[in-house]
């Protein structure tokens, strides 16, 4: 499953990358985009704001078919208090953004699975592909809104993963 979760990851960094290159944060003196997966960093000394933040929930497998189908849940959560020139009064305005800007690098709701061990990266025989994203309501706390998605991301295990 690790191959598939790298996937999605460098999939949708990729596509934030490319869909607003401004969308950036900075971890341990590098600049990237604006996105990462929680369990590949270390524990985060403040929360972080603007920034998409991958978890990996339940997984469940399929051993019915021809090939095993692997399905693990996702959750990108991410938040924001608005910016600092409208003194955070546009932080509605900054959480609409970052819904669009996610709903834009879910689709198309599949990619190539990779194998990011091997350098450069090696394709793999199959896709992972997901379900459309499910929202959660916005949460306020004090100067931060909030929310979050899930989606399922399935994969067919390759021979050696």
């Amino acid at each position: 499953m690790q191959n598939a979760k790298d996937s999605f990851y460098m999939a949708l960094r990729n596509r934030l990358a490319t869909l607003n290159p401004e969308r950036t944060v900075l971890l341990r003196g590098s600049v990237r985009p604006g996105i990462l997966v929680e369990e590949a960093e270390a524990p985060f000394g403040q929360v972080l704001v603007d920034v998409f933040v991958v978890r990996w929930l339940g997984l469940g497998v399929d051993l019915n078919l021809s090939s095993t189908l692997t399905a693990q849940e996702c959750e990108i959560s991410y938040q924001t208090c608005g910016t600092q020139s409208f003194g955070g009064l546009d932080r509605g305005r900054s959480m609409s953004k970052m819904d669009d800007e996610l709903m834009a690098i879910l689709q198309p709701f599949y990619a190539s699975k990779m194998n990011f061990i091997a350098q450069p990266p090696a394709p793999l025989m199959t896709q992972i592909f997901w379900d459309e994203p499910s929202f959660t309501p916005i949460v306020s706390q004090r100067d931060r809104l909030s929310r979050s998605a899930r989606v399922v991301v399935y994969s067919y295990q390759e021979q050696g993963e």
